[in-house]
């Protein structure tokens, strides 16, 4: 095993989300409504929302809490070259905690303390719905700087983007463990935990299939339309009951090892468009 790992080998990406709740049937009831999917009750207080290439846990918790993300690898080589490769770096390995991975899954912990478990992904049921893959999430941190050590120097994904303040200090970092522009990102915060969650619904005409289904359910959004500089991607957003961002975007950038750009912490990066809500 060499330093030369690269997260990309193993085509990782976003499958799931474990999220707490005060409230965990209702939270999961609105993912069932607002965000296409069926919601079933697991255990006590532990429900699991799942849509077409989409899946939520929701359980007892606070508000805002990220319990754990599931990434999954291409096949069991991948997930095989990635624990080498965490454990030629002395990364602490433990079990995962995803009831969607088998027993060849483990988990690790980023400077934050966010609990990030790798797998693979069992066959999915064909299930009817608006198209939405979860595809990335983005973290809230006081630390960018040892965000972007942990999951470059360490996990191997790639950076593709940087967001730097005028005096150069890392406002945010986006990389990639596959094809698409970004699969993790992190803000610079006054909070740490999760930020946002995306769905990426694929063209222009789908993200209004799915603003049209908001309105149905009398759901507003709360950005957007607009364009983000980086990863190009059009989005709008909603929050859920609990207070999470919830971002459905497309058309975002396909990247294949290019060298990271940089941009500056002003609204016009976050959106071309127009208005921006900046973290930092």
């Amino acid at each position: 095993m060499t330093m030369e790992f690269k997260a990309t080998q193993a085509g990782i990406y976003l499958h799931h989300l474990a999220v707490g709740s005060p409230r965990p049937p209702a939270l999961a009831q609105f993912y069932a409504n607002v965000m296409d999917m069926t919601a079933a009750k697991a255990e006590e207080e532990e429900w699991r929302c799942e849509g077409p290439g989409r899946r939520m846990i929701v359980s007892h918790g606070e508000e805002r809490n990220l319990k754990f993300a599931g990434f999954a690898c291409r096949d069991e080589p991948g997930l095989a070259l990635l624990r080498a490769n965490l454990k030629f770096k002395g990364i602490p390995q433990s079990p995962s905690p995803s009831p969607y991975f088998g027993k060849e899954a483990f988990a690790v912990k980023d400077p934050d303390g966010n609990l990030i478990c790798f797998g693979l992904a069992q066959p999915e049921v064909p299930r009817p719905g608006l198209k939405g893959p979860l595809q990335h999430l983005t973290l809230a941190s006081f630390d960018v700087e040892a965000f972007q050590e942990f999951y470059s120097d360490k996990l191997g994904f790639e950076v593709t983007d940087r967001v730097l303040h005028a005096d150069g200090a890392l406002a945010t970092c986006f990389a990639t463990s596959n094809h698409e522009h970004h699969t993790i990102a992190c803000f610079k915060s006054d909070r740490q935990g999760m930020d946002h969650h995306s769905y990426e619904a694929g063209e222009w005409n789908c993200i209004r299939d799915w603003c049209d289904h908001f309105a149905r359910h009398d759901v507003q959004l709360t950005w957007g339309p607009g364009r983000h500089g980086p990863g190009n991607n059009l989005f709008a957003f909603i929050q859920d009951p609990d207070g999470n961002w919830i971002e459905i975007s497309a058309e975002l950038e396909v990247v294949c090892g290019r060298p990271a750009r940089e941009w500056p912490q002003e609204e016009r990066t976050l959106n071309l468009w127009g208005n921006a809500i900046l973290r930092s």
